[in-house]
């Protein structure tokens, strides 16, 4: 067998499982049917072989004050016959020289003839009463208990022998009724089982495409995180070209405005590319589990204040006013990777800025029993609630005429819960179109 074929069977095992299944699952309900059938026949011929000892039995008492009166003998083996229609056959012999005579019988014609027969012969011996399955008249579709019976007296002495034929074909009847009806269940059954595990076949393909996807995923991956990292060392050599070029006060360089116009558009063009870059590596080392959290004691209230002074520039360029507030007099240090948590920070305030037309971006600071909470408060562009729900997807962004020049990948918020999350916090998003938005972050204490 080829590697891949080895491969295949190896990645797919439930293929096997549902073959199996498919084979399994319906034997063992027909032989379950089987053996259950069997024991049903067993127990309905047991229940018949009683019935016909007690009839015997009851015939027994009713013919023993009669024992004498040949007449009144036949007249009650009739009524008996009468009353129990199951009673197909029934006479009474009496034994003389090694043969038994017919002194009475439901055929009168047989009465005074003369019998040979070697289940009479050991019943009569024995003392002992007998029952076996028989026919009458070879035809097989009716069974028959015969049963042969000492008939004893009063003081328990036998003095005649009963041969009786008690019919089943009512039981049988009713048997052969219950049990067709069960192998129909179970046909039903049976069909209906094979066609639900071959509809579950169709999952093979629905498998061995996840496979492939998964496959294919994880490749995506491994190309992402190489293609970042290997993208990474020339996009900061360009980028920092360009600040030297720039920022060169020798004047050795000679370079003219139009020049630098040009390596202001590469020095923005090198950090979008390489805010891209960062953003993709830590898509790939969250998705493939490789995202480390160095915890440690955080002052979050300084960590805030230096990130407002990094982006009070930008805010400046748009006229925003941006500020930081602490609502409570003390505010516990917390463990949280201080690098992440900045990271995190410098995204959603970054946003704010991004989509705040005019106006504020205002942060607060509060803190209670149980946790700390950072509110991101902003008077911009807001969103519906529909645009809400999808806000943390990977890729998203919101589409509409106020973003359409606004840059970026929609992977900045995805990337910042899952940063909040490794750390034990929450994110929570309030927004009203037109009106402005609130981004909320709760790490507890502790």
């Amino acid at each position: 067998m080829s590697k891949s074929r080895f491969k295949f069977l190896k990645n797919n095992k439930q293929v096997f499982y549902s073959i199996a299944l498919m084979v399994i699952i319906p034997a063992a309900i027909v032989i379950n049917a089987f053996v259950f059938t069997n024991s049903f026949k067993k127990a309905i011929n047991q229940s018949l072989y009683d019935k016909a000892m007690s009839t015997a039995e009851t015939a027994n008492a009713v013919l023993q004050r009669n024992f004498g009166n040949l007449p009144a003998l036949q007249n009650d083996i009739e009524n008996i016959a009468k009353f129990n229609q199951d009673i197909k056959d029934l006479e009474i012999l009496s034994f003389s020289e090694d043969k038994f005579i017919v002194q009475a019988s439901l055929g009168k014609n047989r009465v005074g003839q003369s019998v040979k027969d070697m289940v009479y012969s050991v019943a009569w011996t024995k003392d002992w009463p007998t029952a076996d399955e028989t026919t009458i008249n070879g035809n097989p579709n009716e069974r028959f208990w015969r049963v042969v019976y000492p008939l004893k007296n009063s003081q328990g002495n036998k003095e005649l022998l009963m041969s009786m034929f008690v019919s089943t074909k009512l039981v049988d009847n009713l048997t052969e009724t219950v049990l067709v009806r069960s192998y129909i269940i179970l046909l039903i059954t049976v069909v209906f089982i094979i066609l639900l595990i071959a509809v579950n076949t169709r999952l093979f393909h629905y498998s061995v495409l996840y496979n492939k996807i998964k496959e294919v995923d994880e490749m995506k991956d491994e190309f992402i995180s190489m293609a970042s990292h290997e993208l990474k060392t020339p996009i900061t050599v360009i980028g920092g070209y360009a600040s030297m070029l720039l920022e060169d006060k020798s004047g050795t360089m000679q370079v003219n405005d139009k020049a630098k116009e040009c390596l202001v558009m590469m020095q923005a063009s090198a950090g979008r590319l390489k805010d891209l870059i960062g953003d993709l590596l830590d898509v790939s080392r969250i998705d493939q589990g490789r995202l480390k959290i160095d915890l440690k004691k955080t002052d979050v209230a300084v960590t805030i204040e230096g990130i407002i002074k990094e982006l009070s520039q930008q805010a400046q360029e748009k006229n925003l006013k941006l500020s930081f507030e602490k609502l409570s007099a003390n505010i516990p240090q917390l463990m949280l990777d201080t690098d992440k948590f900045k990271q995190a920070l410098i995204n959603l305030i970054g946003n704010a800025i991004k989509y705040t037309p005019t106006g504020s971006v205002n942060v607060f600071l509060e803190a209670n029993e149980e946790k700390v909470v950072i509110k991101i408060k902003d008077t911009g562009i807001g969103m519906k609630a529909t645009e809400r729900e999808h806000l943390f997807e990977k890729f998203y962004r919101v589409k509409n005429e106020k973003t359409a020049t606004i840059q970026g990948t929609g992977l900045g918020l995805w990337i910042t819960k899952e940063i909040v999350e490794l750390m034990r916090g929450k994110i929570l998003v309030d927004s009203i179109e037109g009106v402005g938005t609130q981004v909320s972050l709760e790490f507890p204490i502790g």
